[in-house]
């Protein structure tokens, strides 16, 4: 068995992915119980206990990070019966105890690269057009969006543009509020940040004159780390685009996702010349593995699971 404290969302992730079923997971959560008084009464409170549950379902929440595990009770408790089923709700910085029958080599590598500090986000995104803007961090296993402006652009009048200019200042300013707060520039290499036309490059200037002015001395320190690319618009899904740019990809190269972006890349493009030499799907896969044909093979968690 191994004793893990999940530090942060990303943790979540890969605890999601460690657990099976049948595995025994304990931890501590809270259960409502049901009490009678001496006059005969009955009510209920909430009371935290430690509980081990067999595992049954797991149920994850991508965007909240959050991750519930559903099972039955396998060890005396005072307050639940052997037996009964619990949901318990992992929780950022409480520890929990994981025990399987069998651990592969799979399950230890992702343990080893979770608790590897030097694994964390090292890239980050900022994927914006006008009045809209996503602040994405990137890590070897997963994208996190830390947080989503919208603000309302007015459209520029005939002879007078000072509400579309206020209010592109407000949507700027709420930006870098968000990158301010969102980037650890301790971790990150750097930043991306990706438009269509000009909003990146009006967005950069803005905030690095207004960093001069207030003498924000983190963004000029690290305004060596941002990066403009392209974007055909400002939704997330857009970081696919950014991330596959060759001049995006050979800044990446120090980075943890450019590995998994560059091997997808390549599988594309093999796919698209040399359709004979790129296969999907486990049928296929399996022929090309007994024919031992087989030179990058890309597995999703979800299939691992």
């Amino acid at each position: 068995q191994v004793t893990l404290i999940p530090e942060e969302p990303e943790d979540m992730w890969h605890t999601y992915n460690l657990l099976q079923m049948g595995d025994s997971l304990r931890a501590s959560t809270i259960r409502k119980v049901q009490t009678e008084s001496s006059t005969g009464s009955v009510g209920s409170n909430r009371v935290r206990t430690t509980l081990t549950i067999s595992v049954e379902t797991i149920d994850f929440d991508t965007q909240a990070c959050q991750l519930r595990v559903k099972g039955t009770n396998i060890q005396e408790n005072e307050y639940v019966k052997m037996g009964a089923y619990h949901t318990i709700e992992l929780e950022l910085n409480r520890k929990f105890t994981l025990a399987k029958k069998v651990w592969d080599s799979v399950v230890l590598d992702r343990i080893e690269q979770a608790c590897d500090a030097a694994q964390k986000a090292d890239v980050a995104a900022v994927v914006m057009q006008e009045g809209l803007a996503n602040i994405v961090l990137v890590t070897p296993a997963m994208t996190l969006l830390r947080a989503k402006v919208e603000v309302t652009i007015p459209r520029k009048r005939r002879g007078s543009c000072a509400q579309h200019d206020r209010a592109l200042e407000r949507f700027y300013d709420a930006v870098v509020q968000g990158i301010l707060r969102h980037i650890n520039f301790d971790v990150v290499k750097c930043v991306l940040v990706g438009s269509p036309g000009f909003v990146k490059e009006q967005f950069c200037n803005y905030m690095f004159q207004q960093a001069v002015r207030s003498d924000n001395k983190l963004l000029l320190e690290n305004r060596p780390k941002f990066m403009q690319v392209h974007s055909s618009s400002g939704h997330k899904y857009s970081l696919k685009e950014i991330l596959s740019d060759p001049t995006v990809t050979s800044r990446l190269s120090e980075t943890k996702a450019a590995g998994e972006v560059k091997a997808l890349e390549d599988f594309y493009k093999m796919l698209q010349h040399e359709p004979d030499r790129a296969f999907y799907g486990v049928a296929h896969v399996e022929r090309a593995n007994e024919a031992m044909a087989i030179d990058v093979l890309l597995i999703s968690d979800e299939l691992f699971r």
